[in-house]
């Protein structure tokens, strides 16, 4: 993949009564941008009222075993979602939700030298996550993260820098990375190479 590439995806805001409209997006290796072994798709919409995220993931093997909010999911199979509504690299909410339905949320400082402050005791105030396998191998993951959640309201014009993203470990014990937005490396934690989610009507 061309590594000056600037993945670029159109957040469709959502009817009432609707569900997301927005195109599916494909996930890739991390480190080369290939396609992965198991195949990841994501979308998103959004109202005023919260930011909806969806994951569908091709999963014939999960390994998860976490059971309690903030444990390190990122140990086993889990989606991620990295959002930096400033845009500045410095600073950006981190979610993941596993195959159980755990959840690991935070917020993240950045110094862009390699050093991570991670704040687990912040928690996303009314988040609702849900997963389904909707068919054998097959899961889709559901995420509600209300507008509160956001320094600004969600409103058409907003431009957010973030990146999706999926663990997966095959029965071989073999951990594959993937991203949206791929990093070139294994390390999610750059958000020079995060992609932008642009709010429109």
């Amino acid at each position: 993949m061309d590594r000056e590439e600037q993945h670029v995806y159109a957040c469709k805001r959502m009817d009432a009564e609707g569900g997301i409209s927005g195109e599916w997006a494909e996930l890739r290796d991390t480190v080369s941008g290939v396609k992965p072994a198991e195949w990841t798709k994501v979308r998103c919409g959004w109202t005023a009222d919260a930011l909806h995220i969806q994951f569908r993931c091709g999963d014939g093997h999960i390994v998860s075993d976490y059971t309690e909010r903030d444990e390190p999911l990122y140990n086993q199979d889990v989606v991620e979602v990295f959002i930096d509504e400033a845009g500045s690299g410095t600073g950006y909410l981190e979610l993941e939700v596993s195959p159980r339905n755990v959840v690991f949320d935070a917020r993240i400082a950045n110094d862009g030298q390699g050093t991570l402050g991670i704040d687990l005791s912040w928690d996303i105030e009314g988040l609702r996550t849900e997963v389904n396998e909707t068919s054998p191998g097959e899961w889709l993951y559901d995420i509600r993260i209300p507008a509160g959640s956001f320094t600004r309201p969600l409103e058409a014009g907003q431009r957010w820098r973030v990146n999706f993203y999926r663990i997966d470990e095959n029965p071989a014990g073999v951990r594959e990375y993937q991203a949206w937005q791929p990093t070139g490396l294994v390390n999610f934690h750059k958000p020079a190479r995060f992609g932008t989610l642009v709010f429109e009507n």
